[in-house]
């Protein structure tokens, strides 16, 4: 069955909960996709307080088989590690499907276009015709929930299987090493859930401008950054995407970071020696993790 076919298929579908859940992390660093294309360096950090320490990782949530193996670091730093954190943990996000594809739907009497510009919903009308996608099924849906389905890795050559979760999950996994959330499922969702109507339309309509997103040189950009560990150029690259909307970089990035922090400082003093791995661009800028970090007198050192 196409990829847009499962998701927009009507019914319950464990294989297509799995695939929109994926997508639900993927969309919040969706333009980090790009990053991935021969990575040769990692963006790994150690932060040490006294004799505490902790590791930071920048993930990129869908990969290629080419860029594998991953580099050294990520091993260097699953390996010192006692427990593992990622934005959120895998097993509960799974749990919490059927309510996540239940809110990306609108209820019975209402569709899309009570809730997005006449304009918007025309050229949604044609782009989804071109993929033979019925008016009937995409109109029921919310725009951030249409944005995750026209993001999705396998459009885009990416694996979700392959991000840097999934490999750290399965290394977690055959290891027996506890695996938990900076966020519970429920934060994570509403991430979304609480979005206005005009910032889910603006988030799904900027899929569809000549953004830098889709130019080669900027997409160069990214991999070079990526390859040295240069978090503030992905985060600003990613920040560069809202420019016209910053409230979303707001709500995406700089918001959740502030609130992370808290369960950062904690694992710190908790005498066990965390790996917390979260979207490349969490980590870059004044508003990122490791500014954050270092302005309360963490010292922090890139592996």
């Amino acid at each position: 069955m196409p990829l847009l076919k499962l998701i927009l298929s009507k019914g319950p579908c464990p294989t297509r909960r799995r695939i929109l859940l994926v997508y639900l992390r993927i969309i919040i660093a969706a333009p980090l996709i790009l990053i991935a294309s021969h990575a040769g360096a990692a963006s790994v950090w150690k932060v040490t307080s006294g004799t505490n320490a902790l590791y930071l990782g920048g993930s990129i949530h869908a990969l290629k088989s080419s860029d594998y193996p991953l580099p050294a670091a990520y091993n260097r730093a699953f390996d010192a590690s006692d427990r593992l954190v990622f934005e959120v943990d895998p097993k509960a996000l799974l749990e919490s499907s059927k309510g996540i594809l239940k809110a990306g739907e609108y209820p019975k009497g209402d569709s899309l276009k009570n809730h997005v510009d006449p304009r918007t919903y025309d050229y949604l009308r044609r782009v989804f015709k071109l993929l033979n996608i019925p008016e009937s099924k995409f109109a029921r849906y919310r725009p951030w929930f249409l944005s995750l389905v026209l993001q999705a890795p396998a459009l885009h050559g990416m694996s979700e299987t392959l991000g840097v979760e999934e490999f750290l999950t399965r290394r977690a996994r055959a290891n027996s090493k506890p695996v938990s959330g900076l966020e519970s499922a429920r934060e994570h969702a509403d991430v979304f859930l609480g979005l206005t109507d005009r910032q889910s339309e603006a988030m799904l309509l900027m899929m569809f401008l000549p953004t830098q997103r889709s130019k080669g040189s900027t997409g160069d950009e990214i991999a070079r950054a990526w390859r040295r560990g240069d978090a503030d150029t992905d985060t600003r690259i990613m920040v560069d995407e809202f420019r016209s909307f910053p409230s979303l970089a707001d709500r995406f990035l700089s918001d959740r970071n502030r609130k992370w922090m808290s369960k950062i400082e904690g694992y710190l003093q908790s005498g066990k020696t965390y790996f917390v791995v979260a979207g490349a661009a969490h980590m870059g800028g004044p508003n990122g993790l490791i500014a954050l970090l270092r302005a309360r007198g963490y010292h922090i050192e890139q592996l």
